[in-house]
């Protein structure tokens, strides 16, 4: 029975990548060249072919990847029709996304030892961080880009990654801070190592990024710290800086004001959200119809503000789905942590499934004033190489904890 219902899902998945791909093609047409329709029609092979050998390897969650396809298949069509160089390049973001799942889910599940390698992930966060701050170039107003052999990319991206398996070492004791000197100050340890991340990435002015990574320390630290009043007075300094932050950064206050009142900046600072706002109540309950809409009037519509773009042209019935399906993916993500006793990859489950989520609620609620914007990517969703390739990676990771699970009944249910 599960193995037909994976099968119908797969197969609806198929009908409706062709079904949106050929109205593209026909709103765009004269203009395809004949390389973006092998590419696309390639895409949609790998995908099909991607969950058919996932299914054969894994005997972990088959779901994932499934749901991650449907998310992916709308971004990109939003994008493709925006700009079709964009999503061109999109396109092949995704053959190497995908790539880089199968490569990072069969190295993962491999190997045993990934917990012994704490000193190791430390320094490799702060020798990104670092390298960022030095050789890093700013865009929108944010230092968190490395350019290398004329490729870009984002640092902090890949640290998120690294800052989960961090918190993993130390809540499953496989860090310094279990020795018994430093067991009784470990709490005070990692606030202090998570307060410096923080501390960079406020100074690289990556307001989106440092909000994720208290949000993700703040949830395993709620789950796994003996005594919970750390988490109360993580919470207490997090306001307190962001307080101190909204004074002292004109860029924090740039996000508030337009959170509180966008109306009155509707011509400047207020520009960006408030075409959101147009074009979500423009889409109404079933859109204006992909091609139809007016994207375009919303700056950076292909990345941070591609929600709206899609609620504008497939409505907000699609924005719905779309938040259902993060939500079912997030969901299956502590399913496997839930399954799996060894609290390593327990809290590495636990952290992904965390990254995903507050990244997307963070962005979500953005883009529709229910909290101020901050600069992140909707993940598998908006444009970007980094992000879409970070995102696979994690998800890799995820896959590849669910084979660790030891579990007490079928592994799908």
């Amino acid at each position: 029975m599960k193995k037909l219902n994976f099968e119908v899902t797969r197969n609806l998945l198929f009908i409706f990548e062709l079904i949106s791909l050929s109205l593209i093609f026909l709103f765009n047409w004269p203009n395809i060249d004949k390389n973006t329709i092998y590419i696309s029609l390639g895409l949609i092979g790998l995908v099909y072919v991607s969950n058919i050998l996932l299914f054969k390897l894994s005997k972990g969650d088959h779901y994932i990847f499934l749901i991650v396809c449907m998310l992916m298949s709308i971004g990109v069509i939003m994008i493709y029709r925006i700009d079709q160089a964009l999503g061109l390049r999109q396109l092949k973001w995704l053959y190497i996304g995908i790539i880089s799942f199968f490569i990072t889910y069969v190295l993962f599940k491999s190997y045993n030892r990934w917990s012994n390698h704490f000193n190791l992930y430390l320094a490799a966060s702060y020798i990104l961080f670092f390298g960022t701050l030095i050789f890093g170039f700013s865009t929108h107003g944010s230092i968190r880009w490395i350019s290398i052999g004329g490729i870009s990319f984002q640092p902090s991206e890949l640290i998120k990654i690294i800052f989960i398996f961090i918190l993993a070492c130390i809540y499953s004791d496989n860090s310094f801070m279990s020795k018994p000197k430093i067991t009784k100050y470990k709490e005070l340890v990692t606030m202090m190592l998570v307060y410096s991340f923080i501390a960079i990435l406020f100074i690289q002015r990556n307001l989106g990024a440092s909000v994720v990574f208290f949000a993700i320390y703040l949830g395993i630290q709620y789950i796994y710290a003996e005594d919970n009043k750390y988490a109360i007075l993580n919470i207490f300094l997090f306001a307190v800086g962001g307080t101190i932050g909204y004074f002292l950064f004109d860029h924090v206050k740039i996000r508030f004001l337009t959170w509180l009142n966008p109306w009155e900046y509707i011509d400047t600072i207020g520009y960006q959200i408030t075409q959101s706002l147009f074009a979500i109540a423009e889409g109404g309950f079933f859109g204006t119809g992909v091609g139809r809409g007016h994207p375009n009037f919303i700056p950076l519509a292909y990345n941070d503000f591609i929600f709206s773009a899609i609620v504008e042209e497939m409505g907000i019935f699609t924005g719905i789905a779309i938040v259902m399906l993060y939500m079912i993916l997030v969901y299956r993500g502590f399913k496997i942590a839930l399954k799996q006793k060894d609290v390593f990859y327990r809290i590495i489950s636990i952290g992904i499934s965390l990254l995903l989520g507050i990244q997307t609620f963070i962005i979500i609620g953005g883009v529709i004033k229910l909290i101020p914007l901050t600069g992140l990517t909707l993940p598998f969703v908006s444009y970007g190489g980094t992000s879409i390739l970070t995102s696979f990676i994690a998800l890799g990771i995820l896959q590849g904890a669910s084979e660790k699970e030891i579990y007490g009944g079928s592994k799908n249910e």
